[in-house]
């Protein structure tokens, strides 16, 4: 068949397209957006290597896709072209309906939905343009799809998104720990009364994943500074809302400004004027917004601004536990008597949050192992290297974050 499209990825090397609907799909802006947003957000204030995009990690799970198929075929197991090519493009835009700094702009301007909600809208969207072609791919990503191994690799515990994202960010940061074995993991797949396992001679390669996971979480997506940049992305947005709906007259993009007027969020992405104008955001728009607010007439906005963009970010201290209201109404109101500051903008610099992982989860579709008398496991009983207990446990921390000028202690 023909190549309609290569592309060279540093993770593996090139990858050939070769199917319309999947060059179509990489063609369309809708995906051709995904350019400008960046896979792990602020991350590059701590990994400067961490500049990658959500277009590439899509491509890249997507070439894992084409890898397990054919792994599985191999081994036996039937699966129609047609499905191969839902799959594909299944994993695809498995990621279309993330928006710029996804997590923080979910828990501000566009709250009330999530972005697997507006990704589900965008792939309707677009199976109305390509004339249900997409039936099958978003049957897929639904899970309702009868073969439901198909689903488990594009959303389970051991998907070739957490494949691929696993392996890029840790080569884009420099972060060896998550260094894992994505092909020995994808050549021991295997199916079971047609469910996705793997096979008993894979379990290491298995443990080493599910750890790479739980190190990556602190190190890189949970790190303290990466989450103290964006919980002030965050405030920033919030703030910004608060001025518009003041009547404050704040620079914004068109789409961007439709966000910050609505009142308590987006609940409802089908609105087609809001799922437009979601899909016109990108990196740029919050990035200049936030360049233009450092010269902010609002002090408060101004400052978070200006710390944002020139990386002098809220120090952080790890707590015990949270402190209580009165405490952090005490700690508030020295620093608004010190800088003159009001009590409502002092608590955009001065907060306290929790963040919370677990690496594994066995109630959630666990990863099965298949053993050699024919019986699959779930991994946490299949496992040697370590206790399981501790890798299905939730792990949370406290940090208070606050300017570095003001001493908590």
């Amino acid at each position: 068949m023909k190549s309609l499209k290569t592309f060279n990825d540093p993770i593996y090397g090139f990858i050939t397209i070769e199917d319309e609907l999947i060059f179509e799909i990489l063609e369309h802006p809708y995906f051709q957006r995904l350019r400008r947003i960046s896979q792990l957000g602020l991350t590059n204030l701590v990994y400067s290597g961490a500049n990658h995009s959500r277009f590439q990690h899509a491509l890249g799970a997507m070439n894992l896709m084409k890898s397990a198929i054919q792994v599985l075929r191999s081994k036996g197991f039937e699966i129609s072209p047609e499905d191969e090519q839902a799959a594909k493009a299944a994993i695809l835009l498995h990621d279309i309906g993330h928006g710029p700094y996804s997590h923080a702009l979910e828990k501000t301007i566009v709250s009330g939905t999530h972005h697997e909600r507006i990704g589900l809208l965008v792939m309707e969207q677009l199976n109305e343009e390509f004339d249900g072609r997409l039936d099958r791919a978003i049957a897929i990503f639904t899970g309702l799809h009868p073969v439901n191994f198909l689903h488990q690799l594009v959303s389970s515990q051991l998907d070739t998104d957490r494949l691929d994202y696993l392996k890029r960010d840790s080569f884009f940061t420099g972060v060896s720990e998550g260094v894992i074995g994505s092909e020995r993991l994808i050549k021991m797949m295997t199916l079971h009364e047609g469910e996705l396992v793997v096979e008993a001679k894979g379990i290491y390669s298995l443990e080493k994943f599910l750890l790479a996971r739980r190190l990556m979480y602190w190190q890189v997506y949970l790190h303290k500074t990466v989450v103290s940049a964006e919980f002030l992305l965050m405030n920033i947005l919030l703030r910004a809302k608060e001025l518009y709906h003041t009547g404050s007259d704040l620079y914004a993009t068109r789409p961007l400004t439709y966000f910050l007027k609505q009142g308590s969020g987006i609940s409802d992405m089908t609105n087609n004027e809001s799922l437009k104008n979601f899909l016109e955001l990108d990196d740029f728009d919050v990035m200049s917004c936030i360049k233009e607010w450092c010269n902010s007439d609002d002090v408060i906005l101004s400052t978070m601004c200006t710390r944002l963009v020139s990386r002098k970010l809220l120090k952080t201290k790890q707590l015990q536990t949270l402190y209580s209201e009165g405490e952090m109404e005490e700690l508030r109101s020295k620093y608004a008597t010190k800088t003159g500051l009001s009590a409502n903008e002092v608590q955009y610099i001065i907060f306290q949050k929790s963040v919370s992982n677990t690496a594994y989860n066995k109630d959630n579709e666990g990863i099965k192992v298949l053993q050699k008398n024919g019986e699959a496991i779930d991994i946490s009983q299949a496992g040697s290297l370590f206790n399981f207990a501790s890798m299905e446990a939730m792990e949370t921390k406290h940090y208070l974050y606050f300017p570095s000028d003001f001493d908590v202690h």
